[in-house]
């Protein structure tokens, strides 16, 4: 199949990208790299009078690495994740993870804007966000607003964006030195979502874990990291499977989705020790 007929729209500033939401209200929507919204219109599971193009917005582009934060534009593709040397020096499991998400195809187009902002459940940024404690910067008709990743999410497709706002930046604390950290997924093929997949960071007396596609939004616990840090894998595991909601769906049964999780969350976790300094 393909879409109905629209009007492309690419502005070349936010705040021209802003109007043109505003004016057209939910006949509008704004694509970044495509890979989720454009599928949807050629099944026609989406019909939208009116698309906006990111791609020439530059203040949306670029990896900038401070000395104790990385901010990373809407529009950095997954590509360019993985082929940053200082980002994967400063923050390495982002490289990890973006290595596994579909394939080079659309790893190049791809962006980590996108990834995030949708609330896809089976998308891998969101849960790796929410263990690096991302803040997600939003623009819109009132200005400017940040939002924590571990409060961004509220169901499956459904975010604190509002309809009106664009994600425009992404800022990421640097975890400290000698952090272990590791970002481990299970999958039927390449290309697919996860059927499970785990954040980990672990440092001394600190310890961050998130998991994916394994609720209808990605799942970081405070009660599983707080038993990491103590040291008590049994512990943590046991907080994180009591935290995740899997369904039934061509990926496997229940009981097989949390026997998967509590498999990849002790790798993760065994891999971000063996890492850590």
């Amino acid at each position: 199949m393909i879409p109905a007929g629209f009007e492309y729209h690419r502005p070349a500033d936010l705040s021209s990208a802003i109007g043109i939401l505003l004016e057209h209200g939910d006949e509008a929507r704004v694509v970044a790299g495509g890979h989720s919204l454009i599928p949807m219109m050629k099944l026609r599971m989406a019909e939208l009078a009116h698309v906006i193009d990111l791609q020439d917005i530059g203040e949306l582009k670029g990896i900038e690495l401070g000395a104790s934060t990385v901010t990373l534009g809407a529009m950095v593709t997954q590509h360019e994740l993985i082929t940053h040397e200082g980002l994967a020096k400063a923050i390495p499991v982002i490289r990890e993870a973006a290595l596994q998400i579909a394939d080079p195809q659309v790893r190049y187009v791809g962006t980590i804007g996108g990834n995030v902002a949708n609330g896809d459940p089976g998308n891998d940024m969101p849960g790796l966000m929410q263990c690096l404690d991302a803040t997600f910067t939003l623009f819109g008709p009132d200005g400017t607003r940040d939002v924590p990743a571990r409060d961004f999410y509220q169901a499956a497709y459904f975010t604190s964006r509002s309809d009106d706002e664009i994600l425009t930046r992404i800022t990421i604390p640097v975890p400290a030195a000698g952090t272990g950290q590791a970002y481990v997924k299970q999958k039927r093929k390449i290309g697919d979502y996860a059927t499970a997949a785990a954040a980990v960071l672990i440092g001394d007396g600190t310890a961050s874990v998130a998991m994916t596609n394994l609720s209808d939004t990605p799942v970081y616990s405070a009660e599983a990291s707080e038993a990491l840090a103590n040291g008590d894998i049994d512990g943590c595991g046991a907080a994180m499977l009591a935290s995740i909601d899997p369904q039934e769906d061509m990926r496997g049964p229940i009981p097989f989705k949390r026997h998967v999780a509590a498999v990849i969350l002790r790798r993760a976790i065994e891999s971000a020790l063996s890492r850590k300094s």
